[in-house]
């Protein structure tokens, strides 16, 4: 990753949550703690950060009530190739008139580049997936009511009168903070309590993660195992997790980033 995207990164994370450590820019970057120290005193430098003791912390603090969890912005571009093979099998798995769900998340919003010619029914209670499909499918687009938190672009609500009740899917895709043997988990309760209505309106959960989110927990946990019909991931899943997966008698759909990459070369030229 490049230096200016990786400033990119910290500058969103730090507006976003205050205070971030270096293990986490580290890791959000997938660059050395050497290379984040480096960057941070450089936007120390420049005044646009205040480099604290093991991390760095915004100039201007953002206001409270964000939702837990990285925002949007931060982890859009992280793992991006891994993403978008992850994407478009699950766009691969579903059939012309399907009526899906579609959670928010940085995973499931690469979907969208891969829905342009389909014609489906689509729920979602991302704004960002639902303003792209609305300008750039013919999907029919159907989001619940509520807040919108603009930092992870999600549109939540508290009550259970919205139209999410009145919605049926065949499918439901969704990202996640880690998967394990306890189940699917998630860093936010009011993220928990709308994914989990959601779920009770289809008949299938297919989990969207990068084989990183193996390694990763959380303390809250939104499903367990036996609710998950797939999950689909890349190549660099490890063979002790896919025999975690398979042993839970979930469908596992590996996708590989290079071989997305070239079958999107090959359409661009043809």
């Amino acid at each position: 990753m490049h230096e200016r995207e990786r400033h990119r990164i910290i500058l969103s994370a730090v507006q976003e949550k205050s205070v971030v450590t270096i293990q986490d820019i580290s890791e959000l970057t997938e660059a050395s703690e050497a290379t984040i120290r480096r960057d941070i005193a450089a936007l120390h430098v420049q005044g646009k950060i205040r480099r604290v003791r093991g991390g760095a912390e915004a100039v201007h603090p953002p206001q409270l009530g964000n939702l837990a969890g990285r925002p949007f912005r931060v982890s859009e571009s992280v793992n991006i190739d891994k993403k978008r093979a992850i994407a478009r099998a699950a766009v691969d798995l579903c059939e012309a008139g399907d009526a899906i769900i579609i959670n928010g998340g940085t995973t499931t919003f690469q979907m969208v580049h891969y829905m342009a010619g389909h014609r489906m029914q689509v729920m979602t209670n991302s704004f960002a997936i639902a303003e792209h499909l609305v300008k750039h499918s013919k999907n029919t687009v159907t989001v619940p009511g509520g807040a919108i938190y603009r930092e992870q672009s999600l549109i939540l609500s508290p009550f259970d009168n919205d139209a999410i009740r009145n919605f049926y899917a065949r499918r439901m895709f969704i990202g996640a903070q880690g998967v394990g043997p306890l189940g699917i988990m998630e860093a936010d309760a009011l993220i928990i309590q709308s994914e989990q209505k959601l779920m009770h309106q289809a008949d299938e959960l297919v989990v969207m993660v990068d084989s990183s989110k193996f390694n990763r927990r959380s303390s809250l946990i939104l499903c367990a195992l036996d609710r998950v019909s797939a999950i689909i991931t890349d190549d660099g899943i490890s063979e002790e997790a896919a025999r975690m997966v398979e042993n839970a008698g979930i469908r596992l759909v590996v996708a590989s980033p290079v071989a997305q990459l070239a079958k999107e070369d090959s359409s661009s030229v043809a």
